[in-house]
């Protein structure tokens, strides 16, 4: 089967994605040119589907990608977006039960859901002490890592709140006046609330904006904790990596939360809590719970989906 594979190309996540499946399927995979011997057009990047030509959705199979909707965001100009590439879609591919619920309310197509997976070539085991002696932590700190986007675009300072930005810095915040000597390691585009907040609240801060993947899997290590405070997420994929990394982690109970973590480990940040710090069995537990979404074996349940749509 060809599959041509549509990405942003914004050296992200789904760009990540697309090549990992590329380099282990069973399938011919192309992200550079649709022709027609293209059998699937998989549109990895569904913001940046009308980039497609409307004759090639029309003549090829289609799988979608959403990863997650945000209801706040979902005004009338993005419904009809949806309604108008809806057209073209033979089958949708969600990697969680929330996200499928959601767009189960507005189209009638098939839907998938299958997780990402996490590429244990990238993501492991580091020396805690030696990871945070490299990143200018002491023994003394606790690290707290947070590696994603937190602030809008369109001023640079207005929280991303579907992210949850605010409740990451509420959390630390909390750690801090607990009597924590608290210090954030944070990676990615866009942090600039957090560090607005951070700075407020006098918490020391490590940043890295735009660090390669060696240095993101390093800077895992170096967290005594990871938080995730979104609203919504369709992973997030730094579940997994921490997971395998053997990073205790703490999450709200979004995406794939509640198939990897523990109860103990997932928080309702939306209303007054007290900061957890996972055990050395919530840790064991998490790693266990990773080994079905290893992408040595994981990709396989991909090439059956779009073996599936290729029948329809």
């Amino acid at each position: 089967m060809n599959i041509f594979c549509h990405i942003p190309r914004e050296d992200w996540i789904c760009d990540r994605i697309g090549s990992e499946y590329k380099s282990h399927s069973s399938h011919t995979i192309s992200s550079d040119q649709l022709n027609s011997n293209t059998d699937v057009v998989w549109l990895l990047a569904a913001w940046c589907w009308n980039q497609i030509p409307q004759k090639a959705l029309i003549s090829k199979k289609v799988v979608c990608t959403i990863h997650h909707e945000v209801p706040e965001k979902f005004d009338k100009n993005r419904l009809n977006n949806f309604l108008m590439r809806d057209q073209f879609v033979d089958m949708y591919h969600v990697p969680c039960q929330k996200t499928h619920d959601f767009i189960r309310n507005i189209t009638s197509k098939p839907i998938s859901i299958l997780s990402y997976w996490v590429n244990p070539e990238l993501w492991k085991f580091r020396n805690k002490n030696e990871m945070k002696k490299k990143y200018g932590i002491s023994d003394s700190e606790l690290s707290i890592g947070s590696f994603q986007r937190d602030t809008e675009g369109h001023d640079l300072k207005t929280p991303k709140l579907e992210k949850g930005p605010d409740r990451f810095c509420q959390f630390v915040e909390k750690l801090k006046d607990s009597g924590e000597n608290v210090h954030v390691l944070l990676n990615g585009w866009r942090r600039q609330y957090v560090i607005n907040r951070l700075k407020f609240s006098n918490i020391k801060y490590t940043y890295i904006e735009l660090p390669p993947i060696e240095t993101v899997s390093e800077m895992y290590s170096a967290c005594d904790l990871y938080v995730v405070g979104s609203r919504w997420e369709g992973g997030p994929q730094s579940i997994l990596e921490c997971a395998i990394s053997k990073v205790p982690i703490v999450s709200t109970d979004v995406g794939i939360a509640s198939n990897i973590l523990p109860n103990s480990c997932i928080i309702d940040m939306s209303k007054d809590f007290i900061p957890y710090i996972p055990t050395g069995s919530d840790v064991d537990h998490c790693f266990n719970q990773v080994q079905g979404y290893l992408l040595t074996d994981y990709y396989k349940k991909y090439d059956e989906l779009f073996d599936q749509v290729l029948r329809m």
